[in-house]
Parts: structure tokens; sequence; C-alpha cells
């Protein structure tokens, strides 16, 4: 995926609302306009503005069956922010690893220097 269009992606995916359509659209599976603005306080142009966003990053289609105009999700980008978040999920994860070496360490040494005190 071009960097440009994974900017796209988490642009489309930092509004709250949005990612509430998504959830629902991957509950729900395809779904009308009017379906998917129930749950919010806003109008259907409002909603539709959303789903143009959610399109344009490639994250919903939308169809024409006369006039229902369903919208379903499309999963490959996110899968394309799930692997490069991933990248960075192992430099965490190797982070976290060291980081509990060295508590372990410092356990054992504590365990150490508390038994040498006592017997003295």
């Amino acid at each position: 995926m071009p960097p440009d269009r994974l900017s796209t992606v988490f642009s489309a995916l930092s509004d709250p609302t949005r990612r509430a359509i998504l959830s629902r659209l991957a509950l729900k599976g395809e779904t009308s306009v009017t379906a998917l603005a129930k749950p919010f306080r806003m109008s259907l142009p409002a909603v539709s503005k959303h789903l143009r966003v959610l399109e344009r990053a490639g994250l919903i289609s939308r169809g024409r069956d006369a006039q229902w105009r369903p919208a379903r999700l499309q999963a490959a980008p996110l899968k394309d922010v799930s692997d490069w978040v991933g990248h960075y999920r192992r430099f965490w994860e190797q982070r976290f690893d060291r980081l509990d070496n060295y508590l372990q360490e410092l356990q054992k040494q504590e365990k150490h220097n508390g038994r040498t005190k006592r017997s003295k």
C-alpha cells in the first residue's frame, strides 16, 4: 500500500463516527444509509459525507439497487493498516521482553540480597 493511501485510511479511521459505521458494517453486512444513520444524532447527508470519506479510503463500497444504495465493508485496507502497525508491535514486544528480563534480574538480585542480609 503506498504511503499516501495509508494516510488516507488513517485519516478516515481517525473519526469515531466512521469507526462506528465500519463496526456496524462488519456486524450487519451490507446495510442502507438509513440503517447506518439510526444510532447517530445526525442527518442522512452528514452520514453520507462520512460514507464518502470511507469510500475514498477504500474501506467501503456502495452499490445501487433501485433507490437503495447499500454500503458494504471492504477490509483489505484494514489488513494493510494491521501489517503496518505489526512492524511496530514487534518493536514494542521486543522492548517489553527486554524490560521483563531486566525486572526478573532485579527480582533475583533482591532475593539474593535479602537472604544475605538476613543470614548475617
